[in-house]
């Protein structure tokens, strides 16, 4: 059956080939078209040569998860054929470079298969091994907008922006898709009964990755230092934030840089320069994934005990040990949680996308220095490194950092006397004060034992003052970290709670399952520790599905660890293989969980 901008394709690649750009070409391209598209980058951890592939999902009605499924597979690499040929819907097409004949055990009498000789094409127009290797891929970026009907106009309008200064680039660029998309008209019935037509539902959105994303909301939230060891798949996100400060935090006379981004030899190192500059009155953070975060945990227990604030990305990928570096995730959620030995709870929040992760940026700096702590901002590979449509990024001009409870020099000139840790107000948040401001602020901080007034104890009385103290302090922050999203159908008995990433999969499932006469309500939680609204959520459903990307179920031993709900009220409903979740994985695990219990 004919369907116009609802369908969803699948490039096949080897990594190293420059693939990429071509495979940005065909998304900004669709973009331009007004249509709603998202893009998904599955890359190897290693090596030049090893496969790759790029996930494009058109959705005229805006759903940006991952299907498990493709209308049409460009299977340009002969080591992932068999692999590429399973995951063609029923009915649908497989583009491959007939230069070289296909091996017909590959062959499925339900798929059509299309063959252009895109490497023969190339070697008649172009010099040169690497050019050949390049302009293959802009070649089947030609022929995919043959057969979807991509606008061609807008394509070279992007070429022309990215090469302008390059005349002799954006030359063959364009010969390029001229010569794949000539050679598809002309062989092939175009378009598909799969296409593309112009829109209106873009213009109010942008494309962007997570870990841009995020980095440009740490300029916004006033960070001037970043302190980090690079790791897969946070690297990009301080790459993103040094550029960023590079063009926007530099004085403009004296060309001086007025901030400080330093790599650490290590995740360890990196933490403590961020506590350090933290310490010292500046904004600082540092971005890592779990790997990363494991190695931190004894600065973190410091950053907690001695309150010190510090804001910490996660990018999670799947793990243990090493794990999947470039596979997606959410295995640090108990991790992060209750980071270091001791008793400790950390404030973290979760955001689903990435303009989510550029406004939660802002929220952590203020949480971090209002109460004082640590705080964790929880990503994933797949929100951090994919290509999302999300609306355009708003700032509101007349935000002011929250820096808490600072002690100016004049408010220190006239106090009595000052003692870091007593609570003065009783809301378990003492005043603090920054180094070279005033003698009476002098202290010295402590991770070891100490008392109210930050002497030194061993005494267990005075021990367990302070650490209540600042339990108490935490747990009130769940009032301030974002609330939860909520949605209800009326007489529903079910609910479905979720957090992060898993957000676009579970709202596409919600409504399938409405369709079929399943009503579920639903929440996704943004932050932790959580608010009485949770509690209240999960005391109003039968049963609530409990959906996240992990094995061991840590959201679920996280709710019921933190709200004493009846476990028998939770059912697990899990995907942890690497790719993003789809909607499939949420319905197919509801489903059986209803069956079980009927």
């Amino acid at each position: 059956m004919p369907r116009t901008n609802e369908f969803a394709f699948k490039i096949a690649t080897a990594n190293g080939t420059g693939s990429a750009s071509a495979n940005g070409l065909i998304m900004q391209a669709i973009f331009r078209m007004g249509i709603p598209v998202t893009g998904k980058n599955v890359f190897p951890s290693n090596i030049q040569g090893l496969p790759t592939w790029y996930e494009i999902r058109v959705d005229k009605h805006g759903y940006t998860a991952r299907t498990p499924t493709f209308d049409l597979m460009v299977a340009l690499n002969p080591a992932t054929y068999q692999k590429d040929v399973q995951e063609v819907r029923s009915g649908g097409w497989l583009f491959y470079d007939s230069t070289w004949p296909l091996d017909q055990r590959l062959a499925r009498p339900d798929v059509t298969y299309l063959g252009i000789p895109l490497a023969e094409l190339c070697n008649t127009q172009f010099k040169g091994p690497r050019e050949r290797i390049l302009m293959k891929n802009i070649a089947y970026a030609g022929a995919i907008a043959a057969l979807l009907d991509m606008d061609t106009e807008i394509i070279r309008a992007l070429l022309t922006e990215k090469y302008s200064r390059k005349p002799a680039l954006m030359d063959s660029n364009r010969q390029a898709v001229d010569l794949g998309y000539n050679y598809a008209r002309e062989h092939f019935a175009c378009p598909l009964p799969i296409r593309l037509e112009a829109m209106d539902k873009t213009k109010d959105s942008i494309l962007i990755d997570g870990n841009t994303a995020s980095g440009l909301g740490c300029v916004y939230a006033g960070a001037t230092v970043g302190a980090w060891y690079p790791i897969t798949p946070a690297t990009s996100l301080m790459e993103a934030f040094t550029s960023f400060c590079r063009k926007y935090r530099r004085d403009p006379e004296t060309k001086q840089n007025k901030f400080a981004i330093l790599q650490a030899e290590d995740e360890i190192a990196a933490v403590g320069m961020v506590i350090g500059a933290s310490w010292a009155g500046a904004r600082a953070f540092t971005s890592t994934a779990g790997p990363g975060i494991s190695l931190m945990n004894e600065f973190i227990g410091l950053a907690y005990y001695a309150e010190v604030p510090a804001v910490i990305f996660d990018v999670q990928r799947a793990g243990p040990s090493t794990g999947m570096p470039t596979r997606t995730q959410q295995g640090d959620l108990m991790l992060c949680a209750y980071a270091s030995h001791g008793d400790t709870r950390h404030i973290c929040l979760y955001p689903a996308d990435p303009r989510e992760a550029f406004e939660t940026a802002t929220i952590a700096f203020d949480l971090a220095e209002r109460f004082q702590t640590p705080v964790f901002v929880l990503s994933d590979l797949d929100i951090g490194m994919n290509d999302w449509m999300v609306p355009k990024l708003t700032w509101d001009d007349s935000y002011r950092p929250d820096r808490g409870k600072v002690l100016s020099a004049a408010e220190l000139e006239e106090a009595k006397s000052f003692s870091r840790y007593l609570d003065v107000d009783g809301d378990g948040i003492p005043y603090r004060t920054l180094p070279g401001v005033h003698p009476k602020g002098a202290y010295f901080t402590r991770g070891s034992g100490h008392n109210r007034y930050g002497a030194y104890t061993e005494d267990g009385d005075e021990y367990v003052d302070v650490l209540d103290r600042i339990d108490r302090k935490i747990q009130r922050a769940a009032r301030f970290v974002p609330a939860p999203i909520v949605r209800t159908t009326p007489g529903a008995t079910l609910g479905l709670l979720t957090v992060g990433g898993c957000h676009a999969a579970c709202t596409e499932a919600l409504d399938i399952l409405a369709r079929e006469g399943i009503d579920v309500d639903y929440m996704r939680v943004r932050g932790f520790p959580f608010g009485d609204e949770v509690r209240a959520f999960l005391d109003a459903h039968d049963i609530t599905f409990v959906v996240e990307q992990n094995r061991d179920a840590q959201l679920r031993s996280l709710l019921v660890l933190e709200t004493d709900v009846d476990p028998a009220k939770l059912e697990s409903v899990r995907y942890y293989g690497g790719f993003p979740m789809s909607a499939h994985h949420v319905i197919s695990g509801v489903k059986a969980k209803l069956e079980k219990a009927a």
